[in-house]
């Protein structure tokens, strides 16, 4: 019995263990520390640009209906004031045309679901609105007087001297054959109508649709063939379309159109509008 067992203990320190240190030391070279074991790392992915989306049927439309505003604006206000300046309008004169374009203007808009008809004829931000618009006015007539009287003393209140009667027809109908109608056309449809081509802040959007109702309104006056009428209504349709544009009224902005223009006859500027 006492061999077998002194062969035993000689056996496992020769192998030892699997799990042993002698294991470890008939593996590796003396010496050498095991390696640390290796963390499996992710593999590269190449990333490619997505191909681009073929355009939404709704994102087509709402590009065409864009180009179809533009287009519409271009025609309105650049192409037709230039059509009646270069008298291509076979013998349509700039009231006929303005008329038109009025009617054009309103059966778009009393046909469009989204606008709100009250904005014709509201008169409720008139109580509001006219100390302003009187004092504006009173500044205004001094300023306009005082130049005719110092640079065109011969036409200071020259219509209502000579001609009465025409005068007082003049401030009966012009309001509503003349005001009205550009009214509808220069604010009330170009404020509602184009404003989704701007693609802006709620503050800049207003702010441009200001600035492109004056100078549309400006531009309308070349049909006279001076530069005095667009050199008064620039300033004037910037006005009428912040009143516009602050009331959401033709009516007041109509009313206060009508002021400045009856003025314009009276005081003798009315040549300058193809009316004497």
């Amino acid at each position: 019995m006492a061999p077998q067992s002194s062969a035993e203990p000689n056996r496992e320190s020769k192998f030892g263990p699997q799990s042993g240190p002698g294991f470890v030391a008939a593996s590796q070279p003396a010496g050498n520390p095991a390696p640390s074991p290796v963390t499996p790392q992710p593999a590269r992915v190449l990333h490619f640009p997505a191909p681009a989306e073929a355009a939404s049927p709704r994102n087509a439309a709402a590009a065409q209906s864009r180009a179809y505003l533009t287009m519409e604006f271009i025609l309105l206000y650049i192409a037709g004031p230039l059509a009646l300046w270069m008298r291509w309008t076979d013998g349509l004169n700039a009231v006929e045309m303005l008329w038109l374009a009025a009617a054009f203007c309103l059966t778009l808009l009393l046909t469009d679901p989204t606008f709100d008809r009250q904005q014709l004829w509201n008169t409720g931000p008139l109580r509001q609105q006219l100390p302003q618009i009187l004092a504006l006015f009173a500044a205004g007539v001094i300023m306009i007087a005082a130049l005719v009287h110092t640079y065109a003393p011969h036409l200071l209140f020259w219509l209502p001297r000579h001609h009465p009667f025409l005068w007082a027809l003049i401030l009966i109908t012009y309001p509503l054959v003349s005001v009205v109608p550009q009214t509808v056309v220069y604010r009330v449809f170009l404020f509602h109508r184009y404003a989704p081509l701007l693609r802006m802040k709620p503050n800049q959007k207003a702010v441009a649709l200001i600035v492109a109702g004056g100078a549309a309104f400006c531009f309308s006056h070349i049909v006279f063939h001076n530069w005095i009428a667009p050199a008064l209504t620039l300033p004037g349709g910037l006005l009428f379309a912040t009143r516009y544009h602050n009331t959401r009224s033709g009516y007041v902005s109509s009313l206060e159109h009508a002021l400045y223009g009856c003025f314009l006859f009276s005081v003798g500027l009315g040549h300058y509008f193809g009316m004497i």
